[in-house]
């Protein structure tokens, strides 16, 4: 087979990012084509900031992002430059702590390579929607029989997540082209709703309350907003410059809660005046990705920038923080609570850890997550399944993950 030049090896590609400058990639004979196949998806640090693999790991790992079947020789060049450049090391590894408990995890690879599949949920009838945000698309798993569909969605799209309500429908985030979408899964139809301000430009996560109301976040765009899907009806409001709301909950009692990821706080948003009440976290250096709400009413959180699992009492006002077993870098980010356990995830180490603890023992016990034969991360989100186990991604392999908790009892 002739080789391909770099200019149509790049030209094929179907990731919907413009080619990104590559920074400090070792000079090698390979590194131009590193540069116009690998950084025209994804930053170079992905790979500078990898635990490195094995001729056999790297061929894995980039199978899960382009198929390069068409140009062999140019495709083991590039995997000889990264296995050369980047063998295995534990610079980045966690500290994992053994314990009594037992996981079992169930993965699925998606169809579109490339996708970064993320933000897995579960359907009432037992499938698992997930969003894929680099394929512009959302994609459903039948779990019992393996069988997966992916549906496009409107151009620019590029969901950032995906919930149901409670009719079923398929709710995402356009986190490019300021829209929540909604997919009828019957029939493949999607509806849009743009963002009334140009300055909503980017709805990030979105979660449902009790009365159907839809209650998502925008990053960049620091705003919390509001969505009636019977009226179509959007509000927003404001939050203090550089908090970038990120993950949100509903509480019991209907009132959303919104995590920081650019300041040292809790977002506390009224549900009928949209009025915000920050609650200021104790260490200013403080960034959390993402909060969980207990049956208690304890919200926990993730200090992702320190490193930490925090909690607060909003009956209280008591705030605890507890360090994380991989310590400061180990950047936690998903976080689920079930059944009074609270999981998150180390996406700051490779393997990314998943991470068990237990309010009433306060211990941690954690394991790497696999992505087939590779440990290349990350969780950006999680949530329980109706079965009291855990849905999990990762999205540099494209894969979806059910994590078995009924496993983990002590044996």
């Amino acid at each position: 087979m002739r080789q391909l030049s770099i200019a149509a090896l790049a030209g094929a590609l179907s990731c919907l990012s413009a080619p990104i400058a590559a920074q400090d990639l070792p000079a090698g004979d390979s590194r131009d084509l590193v540069e116009a196949i690998c950084t025209a998806c994804h930053q170079p640090n992905q790979i500078l900031r990898s635990s490195g693999y094995t001729v056999e790991g790297w061929r894995e790992l980039a199978a899960t992002m382009v198929d390069l079947s068409e140009a062999p020789a140019e495709r083991n060049a590039i995997i000889a430059y990264l296995a050369a450049n980047f063998p295995p090391h534990e610079k980045r590894a966690p500290k994992l702590i053994a314990g009594p408990s037992r996981v079992a995890f169930t993965e699925w690879q998606v169809p579109t390579l490339g996708q970064r599949a993320r933000d897995p949920v579960q359907a009432p009838d037992g499938s698992i929607w997930w969003a894929g945000q680099f394929g512009n698309l959302v994609g459903r798993i039948d779990p019992a029989s393996g069988a997966m569909t992916e549906y496009p969605l409107p151009d620019k799209a590029m969901p950032h997540s995906v919930t149901l309500d409670a009719a079923g429908m398929v709710w995402y985030t356009g986190n490019k082209n300021g829209t929540v979408g909604r997919l009828d899964p019957a029939t493949g139809a999607v509806t849009e709703f743009p963002m009334p301000d140009p300055a909503a430009r980017d709805p990030h996560t979105h979660v449902f309350d009790a009365n159907g109301i839809m209650w998502f976040t925008l990053q960049q765009s620091n705003m919390i907003g509001r969505l009636d899907p019977a009226s179509g009806d959007v509000r927003r409001v404001a939050t203090a410059p550089g908090a970038k709301p990120y993950g949100i909950k509903i509480d019991a009692a209907g009132t959303p809660w919104v995590a920081c990821n650019g300041s040292n706080c809790l977002i506390r948003v009224d549900p009928e005046s949209m009025a915000l009440t920050e609650v200021k976290l104790p260490i200013p250096a403080t960034t959390v990705r993402r909060l969980d709400i207990a049956s208690d009413g304890m919200i926990w959180y993730v200090n992702s920038s320190q490193g930490r699992l925090g909690r607060y009492d909003p009956k209280s006002g008591d705030i605890r923080e507890w360090p994380s077993p991989s310590g400061p870098k180990s950047h936690p980010y998903a976080i689920a609570v079930v059944d009074g356990i609270v999981w998150y995830n180390e996406s700051g180490m490779r393997p990314d850890a998943l991470v068990r603890f237990d309010p009433a023992t306060e211990n941690f016990q954690s394991w790497a997550i696999p992505s087939g034969g590779v440990y290349a991360g990350i969780i950006r989100h999680m949530r329980p399944t109706r079965d009291g186990n855990l849905l999990i991604h990762q999205s540099s392999t494209n894969r979806i993950i059910r994590v078995d908790l009924k496993a983990a009892v002590t044996q």
